[in-house]
Order: C-alpha cells, then sequence, then structure tokens
C-alpha cells in the first residue's frame, strides 16, 4: 500500500463551523474541506540569534539566492525565509555550477532536510569541529577545525564584553569580500561565541618573516607582501573603513603564501573618534595618539609602520624605545632610519605615509601604483641577472 500523500493548502476563508475554502499549493485548485481534514502546519520557531549569522539572509527568493551565490563554488551555502511559504525555511547549496535548494522541515521539535540528521535549531545544522589550539589572538584562543570539509580558524570569545567587541567585527567582515581580506564564514552562539574564518596555514606575517629572514625571503617576495596588504587596505578605503589595528601581525598568510588582512575587531566607519580602544601606541599615526581621531590616512600611517616591519624581516618597531618615548618623539618629528638593505624607493615611501599632516600622505590607491611599480622594476632586475 503507498505511503498516504501529504497535501498542502492555504486556508482562504471559513464557510460554516466545519468546512473551509482552500488552495492547494502546489496545483493552485481551490475547493472545500472538512475541518476534520485540516491539521495545522508546524512552524519553524525562529531562533532570536539568527539574523546575526552571515549566512541567514532573510525573506529572499530562490533567484535573489542564486545571485548571491555567484561565483559558484561547491559548498557556498545560504539560508533563507521562503517567499511563497512564509515561516519555512531554505537551505541552498551550491553544486557543480548549480545551486540546490533544500526545503528545512520541522518535525517532532527538531530540523531536518533529509529525514536522517535532525537539529534544535538552523544554527546547529552548520557543524564546525575543533582540533589543534594554534594560539592566542587579542579576544580568545584560536584553533584549528574543519567546516564544511574545509580547514578553518576557529576563534573562541572568553568574556560577554569581548563577544560583543567581535559581534562588531563580524557586522563588517560579512560585509567584505576581497582576495587579500581574510574571509569570514560563519559565527557559533553556543556557550559562547566562536567566529570562524578561513586557514591561514602559514600564520601571521612577523613570526613568519622572523623565522625565516633575508636567506629564505627575497626582497621581491617582501615586496609582493606589500602590494597584497596594500590592495586590501586599498578595498576598505574605497569602502570607507578604517582597519585602526594595522600590524604586520594582524596579516596572515595563505598556504600558497598571499598575504591577508586580518582582525577587524577595530574597524568603524571612517573619520568616526572613538573612546576606550587600547591603542598600539608604536603603529598609531599621531593624530590618534594626540587627539583620538583616525581616517584612512591613520591607517596610511600604519602601513608605513608596516613596510618598516616587512622590510625589517620582522623587527620590533622604535627598537630599544619605551611607549612614552615612541610618543614624544613622534610628536617632535623623529622617524625611524631605513631598515638594512631596504630599498631607498621604498623608504621614500615609508616616510611619505609618515607625513605628520594626514591630507599630504598618499591614499592607498597611490601607495598600490607605487608599489606596483617597485614590484615590475625588482622582477625585471632578478630575471636579466
Amino acid at each position: 500500500m503507498a505511503a498516504e500523500e501529504i497535501h498542502c493548502y492555504t486556508l482562504l476563508f471559513l464557510q460554516g463551523k466545519s468546512i473551509f475554502r482552500a488552495r492547494h499549493n502546489r496545483t493552485g485548485e481551490e475547493g472545500v474541506l472538512s475541518a476534520s481534514k485540516v491539521r495545522e502546519r508546524e512552524v519553524l520557531r525562529v531562533d532570536p540569534n539568527l539574523s546575526l549569522m552571515p549566512w541567514f539572509h532573510g525573506k529572499i527568493s530562490g533567484p535573489e539566492a542564486v545571485s548571491k551565490l555567484r561565483p559558484m563554488e561547491d559548498g557556498l551555502f545560504l539560508v533563507r525565509e521562503s517567499i511563497r511559504h512564509p515561516g519555512d525555511y531554505v537551505l541552498c547549496v551550491s553544486f557543480k555550477q548549480e545551486v540546490i535548494h533544500y526545503r528545512v522541515i520541522y518535525q517532532d521539535s527538531k530540523l531536518t532536510i533529509d529525514s536522517t540528521q535532525h537539529f534544535y535549531n538552523l544554527i546547529d545544522m552548520v557543524e564546525v569541529r575543533f582540533f589543534t589550539c594554534i594560539g592566542e589572538g587579542e579576544f580568545g584562543a584560536v584553533y584549528e577545525g574543519e567546516y564544511m570539509g574545509r580547514k578553518v580558524a576557529v576563534k573562541n570569545i572568553k568574556s560577554d564584553v569581548t563577544a560583543q567587541a567581535f559581534l562588531g567585527e563580524t557586522s563588517v567582515m560579512t560585509k567584505l569580500q576581497h582576495k587579500n581580506l581574510v574571509q569570514l564564514l560563519g559565527v557559533i552562539l553556543h556557550n559562547g561565541l566562536y567566529i570562524v574564518t578561513e586557514f591561514m596555514a602559514k600564520g601571521n606575517l612577523v613570526n613568519y618573516l622572523r623565522s625565516r629572514g633575508r636567506s629564505v625571503i627575497s626582497t621581491v617576495q617582501l615586496l609582493h607582501y606589500a602590494l597584497e596588504v596594500c590592495e586590501g587596505m586599498e578595498y576598505l578605503e574605497c569602502k570607507k573603513l578604517v582597519h585602526r589595528d594595522l600590524a604586520a601581525r594582524n596579516i596572515l598568510l595563505s598556504e600558497d603564501n598571499v598575504a591577508k588582512v586580518s582582525d577587524f575587531g577595530l574597524a568603524k566607519v571612517d573619520s568616526q573618534a572613538f573612546d576606550n580602544t587600547k591603542l598600539p601606541v608604536k603603529w598609531t599615526a599621531p593624530e590618534g595618539l594626540k587627539n583620538k581621531k583616525i581616517s584612512t590616512r591613520s591607517d596610511v600611517w600604519s602601513y608605513g609602520v608596516l613596510l618598516w616591519e616587512i622590510f625589517s624581516y620582522g623587527m620590533q618597531p622604535y627598537p630599544k624605545m619605551s611607549l612614552q618615548e615612541v610618543k614624544e618623539q613622534v610628536e617632535q618629528g623623529y622617524r625611524m632610519e631605513a631598515p638594512e638593505a631596504c630599498p631607498p624607493e621604498v623608504y621614500t615611501i615609508m616616510r611619505d605615509c609618515w607625513e605628520k599632516e594626514p591630507k599630504m600622505r598618499p591614499s592607498f590607491h597611490k601607495l598600490r601604483e607605487l608599489l606596483q611599480a617597485e614590484v615590475t622594476k625588482h622582477e625585471s632586475s632578478t630575471d636579466s641577472s
């Protein structure tokens, strides 16, 4: 005997006490139903944290979901609320250049898409496995993990206060997509806050430079790191976003040796004043230290210090100077000398970044042009030698 088919109808109005007029959701046919044959569809409970999830896109259509998943990569997904059937949710997954739409079914107080695995809420449907602790970030421990079959970094947030700061970070990062920015993959709210990003196999730039040195890393490679960071920052500049903590420790290297900007915990909209923020003194522009006013041109100052870190192979800026001495000396006009064997043109770029007046500093767009010219020149010189 065939299993009983379940029909879904939209009730139009009540005809008497026991008769409903209804429309079939699939065929569009209308007719009457006995009240004894009608059972209310179970409704998915809305998790208040759902709107915080970068993969949840609210009430959008199937074609809109397909558009948001371009360019298509296997495993790329989003969750949307159905427009045709409010209260229903749909998991949209990109696979083999197509987007497959799975209806999320609510049964027995749990969620499923295949009647095999069940979850208590939509957030739990995203599974992350934790492995080795690979370091300590500003807000808490960082773990290597696995998410939907790929390696990821998972940052565990220690306290409610820092969790709120990191939620601020995610609200910025979910809007940003660039090859030289570390990609945010998701956020988990379960016994604390966890933020999931792409895994950067070679760690942060400052440790990478210190552990290898000039015998391993060429000047051309240093220029490539500088250019890649600049391209990521040019993108932030276009979005009118200020990083606020640009330094080699916050640049991560991928398996294929691409430098990407990370740690947007301090990022805010350009030109806003800030309070109660821990300042990285050696990387902060004079106007930030003195007046707590920053802009993209303040990031340019920090970028000049980052360039110094790169071409000194990871040395601490302003060596042997205390933080108070740095504040006083920089305000009086002191600027660091060029690192050993640093190309003169690169040191000129650093000095341009350290102009006291913010408006006199170059934009990241201009810096990218200058660095691209240096990369081309040094690569040509290497090829001809």
